[in-house]
């Protein structure tokens, strides 16, 4: 079995390589005067033995085997995110955590599903065998598949990666080869959603944020949608973490301040810097320069998944790399530009580089199944 490892994909496990060197030093400097975390090498090693073995037993599996039992991986997943909106732990102002004392490690449950998500809606619009999707048969059953657990994820409260599920959606649709017109019609009714949202939204915050903490549910989120379509009205304390970000980031110019020298991430002016808002260090301690580097790495890596996407025999196997891309592309461009200001402030971390071992490990299992894709691809299964 080990033999199929000759053919992984050398370029996409280099940068793998890459990024584990970046994320450390990266949270070695953001956690170095940090009142809330302190640098454990122990831990990290673990997280990274871990997410390698993960990855390399994934890249092992075929991958047509878990699209076979992604309807039963798909009931799993929703019992988890109905188990954790129960019995899981809050952090950050959402209840969507698993707290796991043997190994001293806290599980997202959605950090999972989004892999779950792709597998089951790369089996579904497989069996069109490329031909469109048809609106009540496959556009509508897909779209419920979705729903259910979008909206288990947004009532944490935990609206990025709601829309991150969402997006894997719009992708799967995508790549199934939806007809235009529907295409036309999503998108004119996601439009008018999105008004009609941030009508309500701008015209009875007050009202909808009594409401809220009546019922004592998390009010945060509406903070961070204010300070995004309404920064004239929010208050200095919404808009404080933001606004350091971006002078953080400018203040890195063309080649940064230099490694461990950022003025404002060791004095704790950046809430969470080494998880969510990793790429404030990148910006102020490696500027420009740095930044490019390491969205040249992220290029490089998804033109590698797209190329191993565009050779892949088989349907599933294509679908499951764009759901992949989908999933990345939208989690990178949210998460960089929600610091320098142009989208709203989610808890959305950057692929490979925020520290995390939920969204290491689910991101590594991620690239284990591109790399099953390209593994097996030659492999026919029975009754395919």
């Amino acid at each position: 079995m080990l033999h199929k490892l000759k053919k992984i994909d050398v370029p996409i496990v280099v940068i793998l390589l890459a990024f584990m060197v970046i994320s450390t030093m990266l949270v070695y400097s953001a956690t170095l005067n940090s009142r809330v975390i302190t640098f454990e090498p122990k831990k990290i090693i673990l997280i990274y033995i871990v997410s390698i073995i993960a990855f390399l037993v994934t890249t092992l599996i075929d991958y047509r085997i878990l699209t076979k039992v992604s309807f039963y991986l798909y009931g799993f997943g929703v019992f988890l995110l109905i188990a954790v909106l129960l019995f899981g732990e809050k952090i950050g102002g959402a209840r969507g955590w698993f707290s796991l004392p043997v190994v001293k490690l806290d599980f997202q449950p959605v950090e999972l599903f989004k892999i779950i998500l792709i597998l089951t809606l790369a089996m579904f619009i497989a069996r069109r065998k490329g031909e469109p999707l048809e609106l009540l048969r496959d556009v509508v059953p897909v779209g419920l598949i979705t729903f259910f657990p979008v909206v288990l994820v947004a009532v944490q409260p935990d609206l990025g990666n709601a829309m991150i599920l969402v997006v894997i959606l719009c992708g799967m649709y995508w790549i199934g080869n939806m007809r235009l017109s529907y295409l036309l019609i999503g998108a004119l009714v996601i439009a008018g959603a999105a008004y009609l949202f941030l009508y309500l939204f701008q015209h009875y915050h007050t009202d909808i944020q009594q409401f809220f903490q009546a019922k004592k549910w998390p009010t945060h989120w509406m903070d961070r949608i204010n300070t995004f379509i309404s920064p004239e009205t929010a208050s200095k304390d919404d808009k404080w973490q933001v606004n350091n970000a971006i002078r953080a980031i400018g203040s890195g110019s063309l080649i940064g301040e230099g490694f461990l020298n950022g003025s404002s991430v060791h004095s704790n002016r950046i809430p969470v810097v080494y998880t969510d808002a990793i790429f404030v260090v990148v910006g102020e301690e490696f500027g420009f320069v740095g930044a490019s580097v390491l969205l040249l790495l992220y290029f490089v890596l998804i033109y590698r998944m797209i190329l191993i996407s565009i050779y892949c025999n088989h349907l599933a196997g294509t679908y499951i790399i764009i759901g992949i891309v989908s999933m990345m592309v939208f989690q990178i461009f949210e998460n960089i530009s929600m610091w320098i200001g142009i989208m709203p402030v989610t808890g959305i971390t950057l692929p490979f580089i925020s520290y995390g071992g939920t969204s290491l490990l689910i991101n590594m299992i991620a690239m284990g199944l591109v790399m099953s894709v390209r593994l097996h691809d030659d492999k026919l299964l029975e009754d395919e």
